[in-house]
């Protein structure tokens, strides 16, 4: 069996996982739409950088309908969905701000099904609805002596609204790529089609509101070095690796992979910084980790 989109579905939880650490990290002393400007301007300069050294060509060759299809993914999955998913970062932390993204599966599976009529199989529905259970278990099992700060019921409400609105738009954005993806289109050219147009957006909005040269100067030189990092791993490897898993297994089972980034949240949390959790987060990852298993062989 070619398990090729389900890996790559897997890489991208954890390109996402380690990635959100250091746009919170960055987001905390920059603030979550200087992140999104900045993340967004980096990965352009690495998507280009290794479309050259690939040998793909710039701009890549696409016909309109292509062009199209990704344009709307990145302005929704990239531009709009991780606006607001930075915004959950920064208000309820990276691990609560996943709490709904647990959501996008179930979201993508029914937009697959509705536009792509694709079929799940029995054993494929169950390891989906095990893996999304753990998901919101491991979210929401903060554990005892974990440090992390009493949230006020505002800014709780707020980051817990962000985040189900970046699982909406993960959802869409993961759905309209597939088209935009049809046949052996080169996934690291429709990254670059997708990140351009966010980040079109993004800094086009920011031009507007005359805080081009705030952001600039509000990001410091730790800042940069969080957001290099985070830009490389996340926008560019992770939304790689999310086309090349879109196109290669069903849309619902590769996002309910991709929502697997909290689970390996765990791991860094507690090796990185020191994060305890209690045992509702290991019989999550369990109950997971069993849910990716069935979708695997199913």
């Amino acid at each position: 069996m070619n398990l090729i989109g389900e890996i790559s579905a897997l890489a991208t939880a954890l390109a996402f996982a380690v990635s959100s650490v250091f746009h919170t990290l960055a987001g905390r002393r920059i603030g979550s739409v200087n992140v999104n400007r900045d993340r967004l301007l980096l990965a352009v300069i690495y998507l280009l950088c290794l479309n050259l050294v690939l040998g793909n060509s710039l701009p890549p060759q696409t016909d309109l309908t292509r062009l199209f299809w990704l344009g709307i993914s990145g302005a929704i999955g990239l531009a709009l969905g991780d606006a607001l998913l930075f915004q959950s970062f920064v208000l309820v932390g990276a691990r609560l701000g996943m709490l709904l993204m647990a959501l996008a599966p179930v979201i993508t599976s029914l937009l697959g099904w509705i536009f792509f009529k694709e079929r799940l199989d029995l054993i494929n529905m169950i390891g989906i609805m095990l893996a999304v259970s753990g998901v919101l278990v491991v979210v929401q099992d903060r554990g005892k002596g974990s440090g992390d700060h009493v949230i006020p019921p505002k800014e709780y409400l707020d980051g817990i609204l962000f985040g189900l609105g970046a699982a909406v738009c993960q959802a869409v954005g993961l759905v309209t790529a597939r088209p935009g993806m049809d046949g052996n289109f080169p996934p690291l050219s429709g990254a670059l089609i997708r990140m351009s147009v966010a980040a079109v957006i993004i800094w086009g909005i920011a031009i507007f509101q005359k805080q081009v040269r705030q952001t600039f100067k509000q990001t410091d030189r730790k800042s940069w070095g969080f957001l290099a990092l985070g830009a490389l791993v996340g926008p560019t490897l992770g939304v790689t690796l999310s086309l090349f898993a879109v196109q290669n297994t069903a849309i619902g089972i590769a996002s309910t992979l991709i929502a697997m980034t909290p689970v390996f949240l765990l791991p860094i949390g507690y090796f990185f910084f020191k994060e305890l959790f209690g045992w509702g987060a290991v019989i999550g990852t369990l109950l997971a980790m069993l849910g990716v298993t069935m979708i695997l062989i199913g």
